[in-house]
């Protein structure tokens, strides 16, 4: 059975709107969101009584799953970036996991919040993490290769596997956006007078035109292998790279669905104010439900049967 899970991370006081507007459009395809939050955000931290948590509140005792999206955002452990980004668990032993699961857990307890879900920030924990994660009772943990269901009394835990889909690209397991960049021969410099070739994302994140996967992630500019240029040296217009992106997000969501597999459709609410981005990603959610996907949450990322008829 195919899963769709649906998931915000970003919420804040100043795009709150946004994820309302956004919320009821899922609520009116019957979709569940899972939202991310971080116990401490990298602007400042939540405040019991702020309206962003009240309505969290109602949306969690409406079916919406809250995940815990790692502890502190405001810092790196080591004072390193990781990957360009913050990457807080992507490199902890078990004890600095539990220490700041510990941290984490209370922090959301004095919100009146409670998870047993766990996404670590960049899709990225450390072995010692998912130990970290058993020891204090969470259940899952929703990482760049899939949905882990951890159960500290068996032998292995289970996992539901399925990459990121965005508007930015499908992030692969290593936290790197396959299809941020184009892949091979997909726009050749002495083909088709630059215009977009058509094509899928592959099973690496690269474009596949005419059956073969690019080589490298890089731009083609003679409509065979990458040559090494980059993107804007080939003079397209950003707003051609985002269209494309999104037909691309939209595509990925439609074949996942049909193959049967786990769809993973992640949003970050600043970009829920660009209209483009915003249909694309609900464009995304009809694709996979239109292909037999049955919606779902990071707390229950496996839908229950439906009931049958009389």
């Amino acid at each position: 059975m195919t899963s769709l899970i649906v998931s915000l991370s970003g919420l804040s006081e100043r795009n709150l709107p946004a994820c309302v507007e956004f919320a009821t459009e899922l609520d009116s395809r019957l979709v569940p969101a899972s939202w991310l939050l971080p116990p401490r955000p990298r602007d400042g931290r939540h405040l019991p009584d702020a309206p962003v948590i009240g309505w969290l509140r109602g949306r969690i005792g409406a079916g919406d799953a809250l995940v815990l999206h790692g502890f502190d955002h405001s810092v790196t452990p080591g004072g390193r970036a990781l990957l360009g980004r913050r990457a807080e668990f992507a490199a902890l032993p078990s004890h600095e996991a539990t220490l700041r699961l510990i941290a984490a857990t209370r922090t959301m307890d004095d919100l009146g919040l409670h998870s047993d879900v766990f996404a670590p920030p960049r899709w990225l924990a450390s072995a010692g993490t998912i130990v970290a994660l058993r020891r204090r009772g969470f259940r899952v943990c929703a990482d760049g290769s899939g949905v882990r269901l951890l159960d500290r009394h068996a032998p292995r835990d289970r996992m539901l596997r399925g990459r990121v889909l965005s508007t930015g690209g499908a992030l692969t397991a290593s936290g790197v956006l396959g299809s941020g960049v184009l892949g091979s021969g997909v726009l050749g410099g002495g083909g088709r007078g630059g215009m977009l070739g058509s094509g899928v994302l592959g099973t690496g994140g690269a474009l596949e035109t005419g059956g073969s996967r690019g080589t490298g992630g890089v731009l083609g500019t003679g409509g065979g292998r990458g040559s090494g240029t980059a993107l804007g040296s080939a003079g397209v217009p950003p707003e051609a790279t985002e269209a494309w992106r999104h037909r691309s997000l939209v595509a990925s969501a439609a074949r996942l669905a049909r193959r049967g597999g786990l769809v993973r459709i992640a949003a970050d609410a600043a970009e829920l104010s660009r209209p483009a981005a915003r249909q694309a990603l609900l464009d995304a959610v009809d694709a996979a439900l239109a292909a037999g996907a049955r919606p779902a949450t990071y707390r229950s990322p496996v839908p229950r049967p439906a009931p049958l008829s009389a």
